[in-house]
């Protein structure tokens, strides 16, 4: 009896397994169907040569490889990348667009409410976090600034160039002028960091609030010097330079401008595609974004080039969006508001 029973039994289970397991593989394998040979659009928001469009073309061709696609980068330029946020947030769901987010000014645009805002941060279909970074404060080389100390002495006044109101160097710009009591003027329209690196090496602006692997960039390059690390840690790629904290004395108010700022810098780069997208085809789409951004080749690359990856799941930038944009009351909103957007 007992000889007879359990080969029965496990050549049951192993064909109810099979039978599971079918429309599984049948959905994964139509999926990939779908991607081989299509063109892919790698949407970028802010324009060629800046730090998310070299990140953009660093991954393009190892997530080529993973979808047996064409990926190609598309570079739309409007309100610091809140307008090509918007048309992916509406666009067709069928998984071939997706955009490198800065997911600071994306959850800052959406926190206030912007009128241009069309998107939902918690709702359109995240792939994966490239990397989290810190924020530094860069100078230019024709500034005589070389502190924050200097910065705060009476009779200057800084000039920082930004994008769009909430694209990361303007809000960035706002809130450290606002928390360390400095005279400022936030000079928006420029396409990207690599704009403003330009206009700071001409001498038409002063300063630039932007990530660290871009800031390391224009430093080694000799346009700009840093100032000062934004967040509570010195960067990897800038050790010598201070941080905010380690160079002033602050009230409490300050600190919870600081603070704040900081605490939406998590979202770092983020990847995103249309909410609706089918499951079986947002699945393979993740599991292809998450083989590219964990390619040795990519990481070792990246290195190099001081583009660092440090993948992290999907959930991660979702949570962290919720709790960016839930936790928030109207009271803060409005209070970040008046600083953010003081002429609106």
């Amino acid at each position: 009896m007992t000889g007879t029973f359990f080969p029965k039994a496990k050549a049951l289970v192993a064909a109810l397994a099979a039978l599971t397991l079918a429309p599984a593989l049948a959905c994964a394998q139509d999926a990939s169907a779908f991607y081989k040979g299509k063109t892919v659009r790698f949407v970028v928001g802010v324009g060629v040569g800046g730090g998310f469009d070299a990140y953009a073309r660093m991954i393009a061709p190892y997530l080529s490889k993973a979808l047996d696609a064409t990926v190609v980068v598309e570079n739309q330029l409007g309100a610091g990348g809140l307008v090509a946020l918007n048309r992916i947030s509406t666009a067709q769901p069928d998984g071939l667009q997706l955009m490198i987010v800065n997911g600071t000014p994306a959850a800052l645009g959406q926190l206030l409410d912007q009128q241009n805002v069309r998107y939902d941060l918690t709702k359109l279909e995240h792939l994966g976090v490239i990397a989290a970074y810190p924020w530094i404060w860069l100078a230019g080389k024709q500034t005589p600034y070389k502190t924050i100390a200097d910065m705060q002495k009476p009779g200057v006044k800084i000039r920082w160039g930004g994008v769009g109101p909430t694209d990361g160097p303007a809000d960035g710009a706002n809130v450290t002028c606002h928390a360390l009591k400095l005279n400022c003027q936030i000079v928006l329209g420029y396409k990207g960091s690599a704009d403003i690196a330009l206009a700071m090496e001409r001498g038409e602006m002063d300063a630039l609030y932007v990530s660290d692997s871009s800031a390391a960039q224009y430093v080694k390059s000799g346009a700009a010097h840093a100032i000062a690390s934004m967040g509570d840690k010195r960067s990897k790629l800038l050790p010598d330079t201070p941080t905010v904290f380690e160079q002033t004395k602050l009230d409490d108010e300050q600190r919870w401008w600081l603070d704040f700022r900081m605490s939406i810098n998590d979202l770092g780069r983020i990847l995103v595609t249309t909410p609706g997208v089918p499951a079986e085809r947002l699945a393979f789409l993740r599991a292809a974004v998450k083989t590219a951004l964990t390619d040795p080749a990519l990481i070792a690359e990246g290195a190099r080039s001081e583009r660092f990856v440090d993948f992290q799941e999907p959930e991660v930038a979702r949570k962290l969006a919720v709790k960016a944009l839930g936790e928030a009351t109207p009271e803060m909103r409005e209070k970040v508001r008046k600083v953010v957007l003081p002429a609106q």
